[in-house]
C-alpha cells in the first residue's frame, strides 16, 4: 500500500508476488491493490503492505513495536505500520517471527 494518489510500479507488483508464496506457512495468505501497493491479509485482516517502491511493512502495537523501534524501522506515515528490515526479509526464520507477531496484532 502507498500513499493515496501513487501509481502502482511493476517493482512493488513483482515484491508482492514473491513475497505473499514466502507467509503461505501463515494459511491464508491474500493481497489487495491498494494506493499504489498493496494490503496484505490473513484471514481477512490486515497486517503488512507493501509500498509501490516495494518495501514491506507490518503492523506494530505495544506487543511487538520493541523490535522495530531496535532496529530504527521508520513508520509508515500515521498508520501503526513499520517498515521490515532488510536483514530480516533475508532470514525466513526471523522474517516468519516478525510476521506471525503482526498477524497476532491484526487479529486483536
Amino acid at each position: 500500500m502507498g500513499e493515496k494518489g501513487n501509481k502502482a510500479t511493476a517493482k512493488g507488483a513483482k515484491f508482492t508476488e514473491e513475497l505473499v508464496p514466502r507467509l503461505g506457512v501463515l494459511g491464508e495468505v491474500s493481497m489487495k491493490k491498494m494506493f499504489g501497493g498493496y494490503g496484505i491479509f490473513h484471514d481477512g485482516k490486515m497486517f503488512g503492505l507493501v509500498t509501490s517502491k516495494a518495501e514491506f511493512f507490518l503492523k506494530v502495537d505495544d506487543t511487538n513495536s520493541k523490535r522495530f523501534e531496535k532496529a530504527k524501522s521508520p513508520r509508515h506515515g500515521k498508520m501503526p505500520y513499520f517498515r521490515v528490515p532488510k536483514k530480516v526479509l533475508q532470514n525466513d526464520k526471523e522474517f516468519i517471527n516478525w510476521v506471525k507477531s503482526a498477524v497476532e496484532v491484526a487479529h486483536d
